[in-house]
């Protein structure tokens, strides 16, 4: 059941299929013996890993988040010599990228808290995922921000929480767009070149 030659390894199929279907069906709604079988991994090799479902649920949530992370993030250092608003605005370009993909469903960790509200591992995860992106812009905004940084940054990121539950609830396919609109605007009356 394991692996054939030439396929990923276990682990990375378990992870790989866990989250196409965690994030295309919901969380609760698949089932163990569903993920083992598509991924073709033994049960021995996820209880191996992964001691419950729920840290298998919580590593799915880690692994978008680093993804995500990792494309924004060099959207922005690749801007790195341009104005701190050009480095912002690209992040709300990966946003519509990532937004405007197949079988978008909204926000990972917004699904994920719905159906785990009180777990504590997987709220660890979602939290860790919610630091980065305010973190993110605060650093590209102190150099010329001040003391106004970080509570516009904060209003950035509510830019994007909307941007997603429009992009997602409403179909709203240009909701990235907009957003970008409306944070080159507050970036404008708080004077950020």
């Amino acid at each position: 059941m394991e692996a054939s030659e030439g396929s990923p390894q276990p682990v990375e199929r378990l992870l790989a299929t866990a989250d196409r279907l965690f994030y295309a069906e919901g969380i609760r709604a698949v089932g163990i013996d569903r993920i083992l079988a598509e991924s073709r991994v033994a049960k021995s090799t996820l209880y191996a890993h992964f001691r419950t479902k729920e840290d298998l649920v919580a590593k799915y949530l880690h692994r978008r988040s680093d993804t995500t992370r990792t494309r924004v993030t060099q959207a922005v250092e690749a801007r790195a010599e341009q104005s701190p608003t050009a480095r912002i605005l690209a992040a709300f370009e990966v946003f519509d990228e990532l937004f405007s993909e197949p079988g978008f469903r909204g926000c990972p960790f917004a699904n994920a808290s719905a159906e785990y509200p009180h777990h504590a591992g997987i709220q660890a995860a979602i939290a860790d995922d919610r630091a980065w992106l305010p973190a993110l812009f605060s650093r590209v905004l102190a150099p010329v921000a001040g003391e106004a940084g970080s509570g516009l940054a904060a209003a950035l990121v509510q830019l994007y929480d909307g941007a997603v539950a429009g992009a997602h609830l409403d179909r709203a396919a240009d909701s990235a767009i907009t957003a970008a609109r409306t944070a080159r605007a507050l970036l404008a009356a708080y004077e950020i070149p």
